[in-house]
């Protein structure tokens, strides 16, 4: 269920700030065959289908995956992190969530290419830290640089099932880890889920391992199994359709995002070809160990800030209803979002009050003060 209480306050400051101030190319886009949940054409529906679709004249086939679908075939489930079909050790098996730096002295990031969702959200002195929460990790040799935990990185981590890999924690944060299974580097289990290399200075050289990470669950008695509670957090087309926005009324051309963060200038440019935005920072191609950054969605979302005290350690409201964006196949819409409890996953709701659906593939979400949301820009097709 939506709350309702902020959201005329968002729709508003959303049209503001994502529609006219964003720096979009108005385009004309033809009208392609897409259908509503009932099977007829409509103009505004989100979903439009592929050449691949025989079967898609009932509400449920038209719609997204739902849990109830996740079965396994040939050995695969649907992953919760992608929704595509991993194998069934992998797709049932509880993700790590890695706090990785993004100082220059830390690059690249070793494993954030097998992240399936990934957070970036600022911290201290204008730098952003990210979140690459990972189920494909056992052939991994190094994962990081880790670095140490801030308050609401618990609550991304809970809303995944993942077990949160950090070194260290902000004093601020320290209370908050009760909410959220962790690895911290800076407990008796450091010394088995971590080590330190000698081509990085610390605190830049601390680095995990699939080896490491898995012995440190044992040790701690954490269950490797999602809880059987736990639904997912994203809704995923189904394999035979594609999300392209072109018929959003409130829509707008987006194969350039800039999510306006000061320090390490990042921007993500859509490539047709294979329907990817590639990530850049710091003025050239962000690379992880595995080549260039590469994801299927964006989120932007907007969070109001606030500083603890008088320090420079911030506190981000991810709990209260805001607004937001989303971004895929070249197009983006405005959002907004409701947490589903204090530790449930975060929904996202177009301006009709339905709930998104994100194209199957890897999901990046970037965190903004809410302040900060008139810097964010996107730009059409050049």
């Amino acid at each position: 269920m939506i709350k309702k209480g902020l959201f005329g306050v968002a729709c508003v400051a959303m049209t503001v700030i994502c529609l006219s101030g964003c720096g979009l190319k108005d385009k004309e886009t033809s009208m392609t065959g897409s259908l509503t949940e009932s099977g007829d054409l409509s103009e505004t529906k989100e979903i439009t289908i592929t050449s691949e679709t025989e079967e898609l004249n009932t509400d449920k086939a038209s719609g997204p995956y739902t849990f109830e679908e996740r079965l396994e075939k040939d050995g695969k489930i649907r992953s919760y992190l992608t929704g595509e079909m991993v194998s069934v050790t992998i797709g049932n098996r509880r993700p790590i969530a890695v706090m990785m730096s993004n100082d220059k002295a830390a690059l690249p990031q070793y494993g954030i290419n097998r992240a399936g969702v990934v957070y970036e959200a600022p911290v201290e002195g204008g730098m952003n830290r990210f979140m690459a929460i990972i189920e494909n990790y056992d052939d991994l040799k190094r994962i990081g640089s880790v670095r140490s935990c801030r308050t609401y990185y618990t609550y991304f981590a809970r809303e995944f099932d993942a077990i949160y890999a950090h070194y260290g924690q902000s004093t601020f944060a320290k209370p908050y880890l009760s909410n959220v299974d962790h690895i911290n580097g800076l407990e008796a289990i450091g010394s088995v889920a971590y080590f330190r290399t000698k081509d990085r200075k610390s605190p830049h050289n601390a680095y995990t391992s699939a080896a490491r990470l898995n012995q440190s669950i044992e040790k701690l008695g954490f269950t490797k199994s999602y809880d059987t509670k736990y639904r997912g957090h994203y809704q995923f087309a189904r394999s035979n359709q594609k999300v392209t926005l072109k018929n959003a009324s409130d829509g707008k051309d987006a194969y350039k995002v800039d999510p306006g963060y000061v320090l390490n200038k990042p921007w993500f440019e859509y490539h047709e070809e294979d329907g990817l935005y590639y990530r850049y920072q710091y003025g050239k191609p962000h690379m992880g160990e595995e080549g260039q950054i590469k994801v299927k969605n964006i989120i932007l979302q907007y969070c109001p800030m606030a500083h603890y005290a008088t320090t420079e350690y911030l506190n981000l409201n991810v709990q209260d209803d805001s607004y937001g964006t989303y971004v895929t196949e070249g197009r983006a819409i405005p959002v907004k979002w409701s947490k589903d409890g204090e530790f449930g996953p975060t929904h996202y709701y177009d301006m009709e009050n339905k709930e998104i659906i994100l194209n199957q593939g890897k999901t990046w979400v970037c965190v903004i003060s809410a302040q900060d949301s008139p810097n964010v820009k996107l730009y059409g097709k050049q």
